[in-house]
């Protein structure tokens, strides 16, 4: 365990140095926290905390909390879940080092579908969005695809270190309906059948740009 666990902080670090130098080509990083706990056999409680930084850490770009009641209509799959999403953002304004900060609440509806072929466990989720903005309201579609792979165990369990991909696409109801698409790699560790931690790159793709984010996420599926 010792070796496995040194050879997963090896390699953080290498993702760490990575985005330090990567600060002059403008890398983001991103620090996530995804709780999901079971409230009984098919009923759970969604918890999740986004800190999102323009630099590595210190410069505010967005703070997003989510929550959700979720359903199984399989045995610990094909959960439906209906959750509140509030988020805090601080963009710059185009051209200048000003900032101006805006509100959003959301309402979403989610559906999310597991598989596994050997090693390999693929996650889809549809999720759609009711954006309450500033004197405004959006209606948004996305659908996130992502894999796991673990290493050096055929299962995700204690000790495991594994590979994790996502591609994930933003659609608007209104005329431009493309709004962004990120995509990810990264490598993570079993803490537990319950607390795993990840890290990798994400390059969310807007219509008119690019951006590079580094990604630190826990998840965490104790039970209650």
């Amino acid at each position: 365990m010792v070796n496995k666990l040194q050879s997963f902080c090896f390699l953080l670090v290498l993702f760490l140095t990575a985005n330090v130098n990567a600060q002059k080509t403008e890398t983001g990083n991103w620090f996530l926290y995804f709780g999901n706990q079971k409230i009984n056999d098919r009923w759970n409680w969604h918890n999740e905390v986004q800190y999102r930084n323009f630099n590595f850490a210190g410069d505010l770009e967005q703070l997003l909390m989510r929550t959700g009641i979720g359903y199984d209509l399989s045995e610990n799959n094909n959960n439906l879940l209906l959750g509140y999403a509030y988020v805090h953002s601080e963009p710059y304004f185009a051209g200048t080092d000003e900032k101006f900060e805006t509100d959003e609440h959301r309402i979403f509806q989610q559906f999310i579908s597991k598989q596994q072929f050997g090693r390999v466990i693929i996650q889809h989720r549809y999720r759609v969005e009711e954006r309450f903005l500033n004197d405004d309201f959006k209606l948004r579609f996305r659908y996130f695809l992502s894999l796991n792979v673990p290493i050096n165990k055929k299962n995700l369990d204690k000790n495991a270190i594994y590979a994790s991909a996502y591609n994930e696409i933003f659609l608007n109801s209104e005329q431009n309906q493309f709004d962004r698409n990120r995509l990810y790699g990264g490598i993570g560790y079993c803490f537990s059948k319950n607390i795993k931690v990840e890290a990798g790159i994400m390059s969310q793709m807007l219509a008119d740009n690019s951006r590079a984010q580094f990604q630190i996420m826990i998840f965490n599926s104790l039970p209650f």
